[in-house]
């Protein structure tokens, strides 16, 4: 089951992406959804404030939605670096995805000062010996 957070990050995402409104079906690709759970989520989402939706149409993130998805992203990025230079996990931003919401800031922050850093550039190193520092642009 896919969580309102998962919906919010991928919005986010697709949107930073393509000019939005994102279709919904492309929110079902990114997901692995069906349409109608896609409509489901759209439409609670939209009834919390978070998204306009228009089916059909697309969804948008609204100011508190955009607010909301700033932060799941910046946990985003920290699980994905964790899980792609430590754990050396192949999936490490569809696993991420999964875990951004349910991480609180203070876990990622805590993850984030455990993950090796260039002091000159201020990125995060390699450490799985796969030959590249991981970046914001690899997780949007």
């Amino acid at each position: 089951m896919r969580t309102a957070p998962e919906y919010l990050l991928a919005i986010y995402i697709a949107q930073h992406r393509d000019d939005p409104p994102v279709a919904p079906g492309e929110l079902g690709e990114m997901l692995d959804r069906s349409p109608a759970a896609v409509t489901e989520m759209c439409q609670r989402l939209a009834e919390d404030g978070l998204v306009s939706y228009e089916p059909y149409d697309g969804v948008t993130l609204t100011e508190s939605g955009r607010e909301e998805a700033t932060e799941l992203h910046e946990t985003y990025v920290t699980v994905s670096w964790f899980f792609r230079g430590v754990l050396d996990l192949d999936d490490h931003e569809t696993e991420a995805m999964e875990l951004a919401g349910l991480v609180s800031p203070m876990v990622a922050e805590r993850l984030a000062a455990t993950l090796p850093c260039d002091a000159e550039t201020g990125r995060r190193q390699d450490v799985a010996g796969t030959g590249s520092a991981a970046s914001d642009e690899d997780t949007v």
